[in-house]
């Protein structure tokens, strides 16, 4: 398997994860509570995902723009541990999508505005 893409968007009231592989398909999608309760939970999630599939992960967190809500104590302990490894790298990223911008109708979404901010990773 080639790398895998992942979008990392805290909400107001949520974070939403969005995994895909080298072709776009989907692996995963979540809601997670808005912070992390640990300062490595988003490496080590990286760091699963990357040792479940046998690919690394490219990261893109959202943490600029009107879509992006992680001044929070809980992600602000997070970034010291997001200097990547031969597992995963993090890039932080702009989120154009304000809040709300998305489809709700499956009760995770469509997570298109993740999709866009992965291809926006991508062609940096």
């Amino acid at each position: 398997m080639s790398k895998l893409w992942m979008g990392v968007v805290p909400d107001p009231e949520a974070t939403r994860v969005l995994v895909t592989d080298g072709s776009g398909a989907s692996l995963l999608k979540a809601r997670l509570p808005h912070s992390p309760k640990h300062p490595r939970a988003l490496a080590t999630l990286c760091e699963a995902l990357a040792l479940w599939c046998a690919a690394p992960v490219r990261a893109a967190l959202a943490v600029d723009g009107p879509g992006a809500f992680c001044a929070t104590h809980g992600w602000l302990e997070t970034f010291d541990q997001l200097t990547g490894s031969a597992l995963f790298e993090i890039d932080f990223v702009a989120n154009p999508a304000a809040p709300g911008e998305y489809d709700q109708r499956d009760g995770l979404g469509d997570f298109d505005d993740l999709r866009r901010l992965l291809r926006a990773a991508v062609a940096r």
